[in-house]
């Protein structure tokens, strides 16, 4: 019989080698302190009672002694130990990716209304309800959708599904490596958040699958945490990275349509089909020093606000079946007030932490949420841009809309260094989530953005209805 496992005895001992040299490497000042410690505390251990006081009458009298110049060392070596031990690590946004899908998925108007009435023939009001909603939407000509939602009817498969997570996902991570240098061993950390499309492997491991990944990388996979999800695995990102120094962490946020297209007649649920499109974004976080001169942003601050004590909070983005069966996801009329209070609270947490901003990513979710939250918090139109010109121009494509939107500021030259730009997302649950950067360095409007061919024609009005 051949053996069940292969022999390790020629790779065991480099492993554990390599292992130790990195713990050297990653933990040198503070091994390098200890010893320093242990000779300071032998010291004023081996010498007697009578001899410290005898020192200490002659330290008065200005006489320089050993014991006085040790204590004060240990003294001055252990608070540095403990302040060095205890500060947290600066995280560094070095850059991101964002996902420009291509000319062939676009969805005009006219071909999601045609579709709609060959899809719901039988029903003509619901057809009527999504040209009222799309006239209102604040989405433009060049939103898309993936290749499957093209089919009438729409093939919803899992392989189409898969087929939609890997062109987004791998299409983003490629577009990082190349604008950052980064090499798949490189990756320490790997986080991606897709809320619903949860597929064995995950999307994390499809990840580590296609780029080869390291067997020792730390993956996570979140599922089912709505639009602000994307916020949370920053904030996961960021609690690793305190833990593991020396590290690269690199976050994809995404959502993935195919499967999630509804074909029902339930007016609540007909409302994502009218404002979802595809899109994906792919992030570099890193607390290695070697990068504070390299990277785009610094991270500040991470406040989560979690309602789901509330019942009404709970359900009001809510997938389920509707009476035919057909599932789709549910949005309650109580979904604007039920921001608004998520939102407050966390303003209240995190008002007190920063006092101004310079820019606003607030997440595109549709042309209400931007309205209601520009009303509220007394913004100004161009404080706004960057979310309705996303919104017009991708659509809402959940958590990774606040990339999107970042990038807008970029390419239009607005960013410069020691501005604070705050991301806000809410999700189903309910939660609101939000970030502030700090800007490291004055960004010159990149060339390789997903808004490069039509940024000159940004902003755009758009009008309260667009007749169909």
């Amino acid at each position: 019989m051949p053996p069940i496992l292969p022999d390790f005895s020629s790779t065991v001992r480099l492993k554990y080698v390599k292992l130790g040299y990195q713990t050297l490497v990653n933990h040198f000042f503070y091994l390098l302190l200890i010893p320093l410690l242990l000779a300071f505390t032998v010291e004023i251990l081996r010498t007697g009672p009578q001899e410290l006081l005898n020192l200490y009458y002659a330290s008065l009298h200005r006489r320089l002694d050993l014991a006085v110049v040790l204590s004060s060392s240990f003294l001055i070596t252990s608070v540095a130990t403990v302040y060095f031990m205890s500060k947290p690590r600066t995280v560094y946004l070095v850059d991101y990716a964002c996902y420009k899908p291509p000319v062939t998925c676009r969805v005009p108007f006219s071909t999601f209304m045609e579709h709609s009435r060959l899809i719901l023939k039988d029903n003509p009001k619901s057809v009527e309800f999504q040209m009222r909603i799309l006239e209102r939407s604040g989405l433009g000509e060049e939103t898309c959708l993936p290749p499957a939602i093209h089919y009438i009817p729409p093939k919803p498969t899992m392989e189409s599904a898969r087929g939609e997570a890997e062109l987004v996902i791998f299409s983003a991570v490629d577009s990082l490596f190349e604008r950052t240098g980064l090499k798949p061993r490189d990756i320490d950390i790997l986080i991606v958040n897709c809320s619903l499309f949860s597929p064995t492997p995950s999307l994390s491991a499809m990840v580590v699958n296609k780029y080869k990944l390291r067997s020792n990388v730390k993956s996570f996979n979140l599922s089912g945490m709505g639009c602000s999800a994307g916020m949370i695995s920053i904030d996961l990102a960021r609690d690793l990275l305190q833990v593991h120094p020396n590290s690269n962490a690199v976050v994809v946020s995404t959502e993935i349509i195919t499967p999630n297209y509804y074909q029902g007649k339930e007016r609540a649920m007909l409302l994502p089909n009218c404002l979802f499109r595809m899109g994906g974004a792919a992030i570099l976080l890193s607390n290695r020093r070697s990068h504070r001169s390299r990277a785009k942003y610094r991270l500040v601050h991470v406040v989560r606000t979690h309602k789901g004590g509330d019942d009404k909070a709970y359900r009001c983005v809510y997938e389920e079946e509707d009476r035919e069966g057909k599932v789709g996801i549910n949005l309650s009329k109580d979904l604007m007030a039920i921001a608004g209070e998520a939102l407050k609270s966390n303003i209240t947490t995190i008002g007190p932490l920063v006092q101004a901003f310079e820019h606003f990513c607030i997440h595109a979710g549709g042309r209400a949420v931007i309205d209601e939250l520009q009303k509220n918090l007394q913004l100004s139109a161009e404080h706004v841009e960057a979310s309705r010109m996303t919104l017009h121009r991708f659509g809402n494509t959940s958590s990774s809309s606040l990339w999107y939107e970042l990038s807008y500021i970029e390419a239009k030259g607005r960013m410069r260094r020691g501005d604070r730009v705050w991301q806000i997302a809410f999700g189903s649950g309910f939660k609101c989530n939000s970030a502030v950067w700090k800007c490291n360095r004055t960004i010159k409007s990149p060339t390789d953005c997903p808004w490069a061919d039509c940024i000159d024609r940004y902003p755009v009005h758009i009008p309260e209805v667009v007749k169909l």
